[in-house]
């Protein structure tokens, strides 16, 4: 890619991302979501530290995600973003907003957030494993999430955008899947991992016609049995299988 192209990336993408949270801050949620939170909005100034720095280039896989955890990319701005990932392995430490409605059983506190997204650890953890340095990864990989909304209900639970009413969900994946179409033509990557079933349907509707082959492995959720029983082994062979690395 011409040094103005790859340039010219980072704040495209950005762009994207911007008109992505503007549109989804026009939607409504209804019972029994009561909080949302766009961590693209209050933790703007992370997560486009974090694109300004790694999204340097169209690479070979980009590794998709669904939507934000309470105790990652909620608090940090960057998917799968355990806090001690984000600021002592990728370098990225911002200032940190307030959602408009803030839950008072799942509060905001940033780079402060003490609780682990054990996801998010699970994630970079292989990633830092297998690469050992963040620009090796990001020389050939990208990593994002499909909905950078998070879903709450009174109780404080975690809602996915998969158990949303049928009629808020067809109005967020309609924007969903238009930027993400858009970012992966900015990528243009041999392939498209979906972390979890999720993703990986939602890269297939999206990426209609395009050129890249849609791939799944394991999500890391804790809450996953199978997940718990090494996730970074089952994920990697995963991976292998499909062809996205050799070992």
């Amino acid at each position: 890619m011409p040094p103005r192209a790859a340039a010219a990336l980072p704040e495209r993408l950005l762009r994207v991302e911007r008109a992505l949270s503007r549109r989804l801050g026009e939607l409504s949620f209804g019972a029994p979501v009561t909080h949302v939170y766009d961590p693209l909005a209050y933790a703007w100034r992370p997560h486009a530290a974090f694109v300004r720095r790694y999204a340097r280039r169209r690479v070979r896989v980009v590794f998709l995600g669904m939507n934000p955890g309470p105790y990652g990319m909620a608090q940090t701005g960057v998917p799968f973003g355990e806090v001690s990932v984000v600021r002592d392995w990728l370098g990225i430490e911002a200032p940190v907003g307030k959602p408009a409605r803030e839950h008072p059983k799942r509060p905001i506190d940033g780079f402060a957030c003490s609780r682990s997204e054990i996801s998010g650890a699970r994630v970079w953890g292989a990633v830092a494993a297998h690469y050992r340095e963040p620009a090796r990864f990001f020389a050939d990989a990208y990593l994002l999430n499909y909905c950078p909304l998070v879903f709450m209900e009174a109780s404080g639970k975690n809602r996915t955008p998969g158990q949303l009413a049928r009629s808020e969900r067809a109005a967020l994946y309609a924007h969903c899947d238009a930027a993400l179409a858009e970012i992966v033509a900015l990528f243009a990557p041999r392939w498209v991992v979906g972390i979890g079933k999720f993703a990986a349907e939602r890269a297939r509707a999206a990426l209609a016609g395009q050129d890249a082959q849609i791939g799944e492995i394991l999500h890391p959720s804790p809450a996953s049995p199978a997940a718990n029983r090494g996730w970074a082994r089952q994920a990697s062979a995963q991976l292998r299988a499909l062809g996205v690395c050799k070992r």
